[in-house]
């Protein structure tokens, strides 16, 4: 597999400093050569250009920092899509889960695209729902057509429909969902398994619901990836972190399921805050989760 790595230092989503850090990181951990030892043709393309933080305004209290966001997403949209019309597998480091909505357009452009998104939080909120202001907690909205037009439409480069049909959407290991995010949740037609599915049915069965409903009708999966998803006892380095999330082997097992579909056709690894992390355990565990979904076992790989 030909596998273009895309860093995106963006912290300009988020309500805490250093995740912008967090591709270096993910590089330094090894990932590079992991997945060359896997067999895989890797290019480095090195990181999308992010505006200094101090030279931008905040604005929007509601939409904060909008401008950038949308300039950084705009420009990793088309890089990503470049990787796939090329016959590349992108990769991408972040930075914060707002990057999602320029990763994710740019795999859906020109096709049906199912989405995973492994996350503790919805990231479903709205300018109108926000109790932050954050852009990290409204990517997936966005791409469903909810929100912001410059969000929904990247500043008017794109149309403003649903990128992603929210019937192919499936969110895995929620367990931090806001009164309002959750309305909105319920009557989009994204799937949700919450760490109580999880519980009750294992993630075998949740990911083989999810990966039915990705692959409906669609022409391939994109895997969002939030470290937050992780319960902070393996992933500590992030900046919003919740209890009770998966475990270390649920994560594993969940990304070598999608691994085993030979459908995705692009990745984020996202919220990786060195700053917060202890050893680069956060850095190192997102390197193991990427092995595992472009084919590493414990016991052979998957081809």
């Amino acid at each position: 597999m030909q596998i273009d790595l895309i860093g995106v230092p963006l912290d300009f989503g988020a309500g805490r400093r250093g995740v912008d850090m967090g591709p270096s990181a993910i590089r330094y951990a090894g990932l590079r050569q992991g997945l060359e030892a896997l067999g895989h043709t890797v290019t480095d393309h090195g990181n999308i250009p992010v505006p200094v933080n101090e030279t931008c305004e905040e604005g929007d209290p509601k939409l904060k920092y909008l401008d950038p966001i949308v300039g950084v997403c705009q420009r990793l949209a088309d890089r990503v899509a470049l990787s796939i019309s090329e016959q590349r597998l992108p990769l991408v480091l972040g930075g914060d889960h707002s990057l999602a909505l320029g990763s994710v357009l740019g795999a859906a452009r020109g096709r049906k695209l199912g989405l995973i998104w492994l996350d503790a939080h919805g990231d479903f909120n709205t300018h109108e729902t926000t109790p932050s202001g954050n852009i990290h907690g409204m990517p997936l909205a966005a791409l469903c057509g909810y929100g912001s037009q410059q969000l929904v439409t990247l500043g008017g480069k794109e149309s403003a429909q649903a990128k992603v049909d929210p019937r192919n959407i499936a969110i895995i290991g929620a367990r931090d969902l806001d009164a309002h995010e959750k309305k909105l949740l319920r009557s989009s037609g994204v799937a949700v398994y919450s760490m109580e599915e999880i519980d009750r049915f294992g993630i075998n069965e949740v990911l083989s619901r999810a990966i039915g409903i990705a692959c409906r009708g669609t022409d391939g999966i994109y895997l969002s990836l939030d470290l937050d998803g992780i319960d902070p006892m393996y992933a500590p380095g992030v900046g919003t972190p919740v209890p009770g999330g998966l475990s270390f082997r649920e994560a594993h097992l969940a990304v070598e399921l999608l691994a085993e579909t030979k459908r995705m056709i692009g990745m984020d690894l996202v919220e990786v805050n060195p700053i917060l992390d202890r050893c680069n355990m956060t850095g190192e565990l997102a390197v193991q989760l990427a092995l595992s979904a472009f084919g590493k076992r414990i016991w052979g790989e998957v081809h």
